[in-house]
């Protein structure tokens, strides 16, 4: 008789999880070492639940902590350079008291991960959710993805951990989503084994870089001219190998847990045959589908895109799914006061891309959701009409902004 395959268990169960939850399982699950918090919502759910792991004796590890953000991730920082797995996390403001720790984290190529719970820059006061506070550091050579569901926050930290540690990245990972509407909200989850995870996810090793003072690889030198530039094509040459990790990461990912991401970079939505695609970050995609499945119900040929990877950004392949159609529309949960055309951040990032492309669809730009507000399923379908019948020099619309004279809202403001 041939031998039975024993078939290897995967998933260890299902639970109702926040998205902060999910990240929290899989920092758990990741075995990481070192911790460091101070609390500053909406992203401190996630160091609520890792306090509970240790303290009910299912994770051990060390839980440091800080007197404030910069220590914080001072403590992520060093401790990863000791050879430490280590995660960090903040909001807002909180994110930006970091500034000094997380340039030098992106700088000296060290893998950390951090949550980035998105929250408004403050003041006066606003706790909702704007992807200002990540998308600062695009440029510091972190690199920077969005997540949409509890699910994908869990799998997303998993793999943040994988692409950051290879050897030919060492990238810091900033993992972002939506304050409230994703920190928060709570969906149900499928969690991996610690046998599974083991087999995606190898033990970190930062090889001949480790700090220790029998190897002492850096004793704060000053280099100015003579190497910075080298450096910065270092860092420069490890985000862009960070592209083909990406997609053998998420490849491996599939066949060990059975995933099924087909783009590691981006979602699509009913984009096949689309005359309008619209393009969004984190949480809106929940509006935007529905949106999307109304107006195909109606005859209209519309798609979305769900971008997942800000950085790095995945350019060839959003040039190859947006320049099939005639129009898109970018919606930004974020600003950029004075940008090139008055435009957000994604706007702009959305037009590069379509700079070479031999078909250029109208790219029409849409702020939505600053400080936490609503986007709405008839917000979206807006989007789509505005997008459509609006002149080549009407490109950005504030949506739902409240009109000053009547107290009520409407959905565009022209240039």
């Amino acid at each position: 008789m041939a031998a039975t395959m024993k078939q290897t268990k995967v998933y260890d169960r299902e639970e109702l999880a926040s998205g902060t939850d999910g990240v929290a399982q899989a920092v758990r699950l990741a075995d990481v070492d070192v911790f460091a918090a101070y609390p500053i919502r909406p992203y401190t759910g996630v160091m609520d639940r890792l306090a509970k792991f240790i303290a009910d004796g299912k994770f051990d590890a060390e839980y440091i902590i800080a007197d404030g953000e910069h220590s914080q991730f001072e403590i992520g920082k060093h401790a990863s350079s000791v050879g430490a797995r280590a995660f960090v996390g903040s909001s807002g403001t909180g994110w930006l008291y970091a500034m000094e720790a997380l340039a030098t984290t992106a700088t000296d190529r060290l893998p950390v991960v951090a949550l980035v719970g998105n929250r408004a820059l403050d003041d006066p006061g606003a706790f909702g959710v704007e992807h200002n506070d990540a998308m600062l550091v695009r440029d510091l050579g972190w690199l920077v993805v969005w997540v949409s569901t509890a699910q994908e926050a869990l799998d997303t930290t998993l793999i943040a951990y994988r692409v950051a540690e290879d050897p030919t990245v060492l990238m810091p990972c900033a993992v972002a989503m939506d304050g409230g509407y994703l920190t928060h909200s709570e969906h149900i989850i499928r969690v991996p084994t610690k046998e599974s995870v083991s087999k995606f996810l190898p033990r970190y090793n930062l090889g001949k870089r480790v700090m220790h003072p029998d190897n002492p690889v850096s004793i704060a030198p000053q280099i100015n001219e003579d190497w910075c530039m080298e450096i910065r094509r270092q860092n420069w040459e490890a985000a862009k190998r960070a592209k083909e990790v990406i997609y053998k990461a998420y490849k491996e990912f599939n066949s060990v847990f059975g995933s099924n991401y087909t783009n590691p970079f981006f979602d699509e939505h009913m984009t096949s045959g689309a005359e309008t695609i619209v393009i969004g970050m984190g949480t809106v995609s929940s509006a935007a589908k529905v949106a999307v499945n109304r107006l195909r119900e109606k005859g209209e040929k519309v798609g979305f895109i769900k971008l997942r990877w800000f950085r790095p950004f995945p350019t060839e392949e959003l040039r190859k799914a947006l320049s099939r159609a005639k129009r898109v529309a970018v919606i930004d949960r974020d600003f950029a006061h004075g940008g090139p055309d008055d435009g957000g951040v994604l706007y702009n990032e959305v037009r590069s891309v379509l700079f070479d492309a031999k078909n250029k669809p109208k790219v029409v730009d849409f702020i939505a959701g600053l400080g936490g507000r609503e986007i709405s399923i008839e917000d979206v379908m807006e989007v789509v009409s505005i997008t459509k019948k609006c002149k080549a020099d009407e490109r950005v619309h504030w949506v739902g902004l409240r009109e000053r004279k009547t107290g009520g809202t409407h959905v565009r403001m022209k240039r």
